[in-house]
């Protein structure tokens, strides 16, 4: 970075003593028609050897962000290969690995490129200035009177690129991790027919995420442009003044009765000032994009020994959460799990019942925080996607289970559907592959039936959105049942499910009242 700084130092000495030569140049030439040959081959010395340092800094700074970068992902690399396997697996996968192939680059950038322009905006400005107060400093008071409202509007835009960059990470991770749980459940998707689905799912993802990248380079081209304009004033102001002088039509201190050569000089290096504010300008989004991968990949660099090491969280010693912040839904309060009975997550629709249920059964890692089940073993998912192989009901019901026909009949009979008039034949009804002769109702009831032989934990997901009041009334009165022998948790907004639960836990709301709750 040094022989960055120290190169940029020399383009920008070059540039300014390649203005003055310029100038020595058009001056004479417009009032007499002279040429000083030794100015031009100033002018063009300087300018070659501009374009050459300019050349040799971009390589430099390109080296140097790869260097950075590659050792970035050696050292998340080697803290992966580090921590314990139950704390990668708690990773959000799909982040996580967007994200090291994302991330080091969006952080080299920020501190080389985006480093290397906040010094020259420093020193640049300053250095063309001192060269417009050799000839007049009342035109180079007239720059620098133009830099606070630069400043004070970076700092406005500031604020605002952040959290569009913020956001635009977020929306990145999310897309991520969804694709790779979906390419995970792919089997499942296609045993369900849920592909169209699914990728509408994703397509939607995408969408936010594109969203969210125009947001931040619509901040940074407005940043540039008003940028743009304070400088086309301020040169535009300089060249007012310098005319009025040379027209003899106003006496302006510091720009009248100057020579030629001195308003040609002040005029050109008027765009040298503002020169580094505008290289600036390019890469503030490289500074918030950096900010916000520097965010994402701390779970790369945090010490293992803190409080906050990834890895290091310990369970909980009573069955339940503690200190859990979910996915996309925040905090939640924490809360114990019986050994068996009926639990219910109630709240609004994105208030984190499904990421809850998903986080405690082990589908999705939360973002902080740790969860302790009541038992462990094998466990039953129920939801509207259900898989459900192909062949007869009672087969579709027995899945993955050892029970005898007579119970697959009580359970079909339980849910109502060993006799349901839309569905005729009874438990040898025929199901098709991927349940396509199925509504969403028959399925989930087809997943409660399973549940009811099989032993473990049971995850119930919205399951009882998609039926009328009878069979909602049978699977409510199905997952009593079963809640008697074990422990049955729930994602609703049914009250009738909630009310027959054994304890509801609410979100959504702020953590006093869920605790109350």
């Amino acid at each position: 970075m040094r022989r960055i700084h120290a190169l940029q130092a020399l383009r920008c000495v070059l540039a300014l003593t390649g203005a003055v030569a310029l100038a020595r140049l058009a001056g004479p030439l417009v009032e007499t028609g002279r040429l000083d040959g030794a100015a031009l081959g100033l002018a063009a010395s300087c300018i070659l050897a501009g374009a050459g340092l300019g050349a040799a800094i971009e390589a430099l700074s390109a080296d140097l962000e790869a260097e950075v970068g590659a050792a970035l992902i050696d050292a998340a690399e080697a803290r992966l290969v580090a921590m314990p396997a139950r704390a990668v697996a708690e990773l959000p996968r799909g982040a996580a690995i967007s994200g090291l192939q994302r991330h080091p680059g969006a952080i080299a950038r920020l501190v080389v490129g985006h480093a290397a322009a906040r010094r020259m905006m420093a020193l640049g400005p300053m250095l063309a200035a001192g060269a417009a107060a050799v000839v007049s400093w009342q035109a180079a008071l007239a720059l620098l009177l133009a830099t606070p409202a630069m400043i004070v509007f970076f700092a406005l835009v500031g604020g605002m690129i952040r959290d569009r960059a913020a956001a635009q990470e977020a929306a990145l991770g999310r897309l991520a991790t969804q694709f790779a749980d979906r390419l995970r459940t792919l089997p499942t998707i296609l045993a369900a027919h849920g592909l169209d689905r699914e990728a509408a799912k994703l397509d939607r993802r995408l969408k936010a995420y594109a969203d969210g990248t125009m947001n931040v380079l619509a901040v940074a081209f407005l940043n540039a442009g008003v940028l743009d304009f304070f400088s086309a004033l301020a040169i535009a102001i300089l060249a007012v003044f310098l005319g009025l002088g040379h027209l003899g039509l106003a006496e302006v201190p510091g720009f009248a009765h100057l020579a030629l050569w001195q308003s040609l000089l002040i005029l050109l290096l008027a765009p040298e000032y503002f020169a580094p504010f505008r290289r600036y300008a390019e890469l503030y989004h490289a500074k918030a994009e950096g900010e916000a991968a520097a965010t994402a990949l701390t779970w790369a660099f945090t010490d293992a020994a803190g409080p906050k090491a990834v890895g290091t969280r310990p369970l909980p010693e009573m069955p339940g959460a503690r200190g859990l912040v979910l996915p996309h839904a925040g905090p939640v309060a924490d809360f114990d799990l019986p050994e068996t009975g009926l639990v219910a997550f109630t709240g609004p629709s994105g208030a984190g019942k499904s990421t809850l249920l998903r986080v405690l059964a082990g589908v999705e890692a939360p973002l902080a925080g740790a969860v302790r089940l009541p038992a462990a073993g094998p466990s039953t998912w129920v939801a509207l996607d259900t898989p459900v192989p192909g062949g007869s009901l009672s087969r579709a019901i027995a899945d993955g289970t050892v029970a005898t026909p007579e119970a697959v009949t009580v359970a079909a009979g339980l849910l109502g559907l060993a006799d349901d008039p839309h569905w005729p034949g009874g438990v040898e009804a025929t199901v098709r592959a991927g349940g396509e002769n199925l509504s969403g109702g028959q399925r989930v009831r087809i997943a409660v039936a399973r549940l009811l032989l099989r032993p473990g934990t049971a995850f119930c997901d919205e399951p009882t959105a998609k039926l009328d009041a009878v069979n909602a009334a049978r699977v409510r009165q199905a997952l009593r049942l079963a809640a008697r022998t074990r422990l049955v948790i729930v994602a609703t907004h049914d009250p009738a499910l909630a009310a027959l639960a054994d304890r509801c836990i609410a979100l959504g709301a702020s953590i006093p009242e869920r605790q109350a709750a």
